[in-house]
């Protein structure tokens, strides 16, 4: 929680409910999630899929379960992996109830397309007796015929009708263990449900913007959508969905929840853009800074401004800052004040020792201030 007063975002009141050992909604923080996109049959794909999520720092995964065969390689999935699994279930009954016997922390369905009411009863008593939350995931591309109808088109109405529809239907069967999604591939469609949810109801929510394109243009246009939405402060979890690689909507993420303040983790890269008047190559030293620095979990921030015009203000802000010079050394700034130059030659290098220090230095206060509320 920042100081500054236009820095604060003020969150919506939710209930929390539990995927696994994770939290969502109340007061614990908003978690990132990711979907596998490997044959869920294939589990040695699958669980490493899952690790490099989990080095990207996912807190849930999902897992399509689309027949018989992936949720039996569902146990050995959740058997092989750090954070809990979310089975994601259409149609088929059977397969919520396997999925929740082989250890799946929540079930993605939609009430409404599992079938009879007896057949959704049987899934509710399985949820309650495995442990499992569900997560009831509406969206504009598949809405009931019924909703069509009766407005025309997907609207923002029409997705907020079919969440509370599908929600009341737990209810009946007393299961308050669920979250809500409403997502659609239009941002002003999606961002106008998930108001229009966040109002009338105190579900936990799952935000995302549904089929949002590649890697680039999928990351601004839920940038766009999800930055809106947590700004307002509406969202328990979320989704980037890219068609890119699951660790790679960790990552944009991540970077969303550290943009606005609201988790932070790893190193915040602060960069200029670079023009003429730039000391060192910027561009090339910030790509291999990332990749240098991902391993790092510690939050810290870190300037890179290839000259002085806005390189001592940023490093004002930063725990460590680099400012292009001349004659071949660089200023280096610790905690926003000049501290020595350096080498050109040793840029890259020294400045991943700083950070590498700096991270350890910090995490150990961290782990000490731990132990001390303890």
């Amino acid at each position: 929680m920042s100081y500054r007063p236009y820095q604060q975002i003020e969150r919506r009141k939710s209930r929390q409910i539990h995927v696994g050992r994770v939290p969502v909604g109340g007061d614990a923080p908003i978690t990132i999630q990711t979907m596998t996109n490997t044959l869920t049959t294939d589990a040695a794909a699958t669980i490493a899929q899952i690790r490099l999520s989990e080095l990207a720092g996912v807190d849930i995964v999902r897992v399509s379960c689309p027949d018989e065969e992936s949720t039996a390689a569902l146990a050995e999935i959740v058997r092989e992996v750090n954070v809990p699994i979310v089975a994601d279930i259409h149609f088929h009954y059977k397969r919520a109830i396997e999925a929740a016997r082989a250890g799946a922390a929540c079930l993605r369905i939609n009430p409404g397309n599992i079938g009879s009411p007896e057949r959704v009863r049987e899934v509710v008593r399985a949820a309650r007796e495995h442990g499992c939350s569900i997560r009831i995931g509406v969206n504009a591309g598949s809405l009931e015929r019924h909703l069509l109808e009766k407005y025309g088109e997907p609207n923002p109405d029409a997705l907020v009708e079919s969440a509370l529809e599908h929600a009341k239907i737990l209810q009946d069967h007393d299961f308050h263990e669920f979250k809500i999604s409403v997502k659609a591939s239009d941002v002003f469609l999606a961002v106008a449900a998930y108001q229009q949810l966040a109002e009338v109801c105190d579900h936990p929510l799952h935000i995302g913007i549904t089929e949002a394109g590649g890697a680039r243009a999928g990351t601004v246009k839920s940038s766009i959508g999800l930055g809106n939405l947590l700004w307002a402060g509406i969202g328990d979890t979320l989704r980037v969905s890219l068609s890119a690689e699951p660790a790679e909507e960790v990552r944009v993420g991540w970077e969303m929840l550290k943009t606005l303040g609201i988790r932070h983790r790893g190193v915040k890269i602060i960069s200029c853009p670079s023009c003429a008047r730039q000391g060192f190559n910027v561009i090339a030293t910030v790509a291999t800074l990332e990749e240098r620095l991902a391993h790092i979990e510690t939050p810290l921030t870190l300037s890179i401004i290839g000259c002085v015009v806005n390189g001592p203000g940023e490093a004002l802000m930063t725990d460590i800052g680099i400012t292009g010079g001349g004659n071949g050394r660089h200023m280096v700034y610790a905690a926003g004040k000049q501290d020595h130059t350096m080498p050109a030659d040793r840029m890259v290098e020294h400045i991943v020792e700083l950070v590498e220090a700096r991270a350890e230095s910090l995490q150990a206060e961290i782990d000490a201030q731990k132990q001390a509320a303890d």
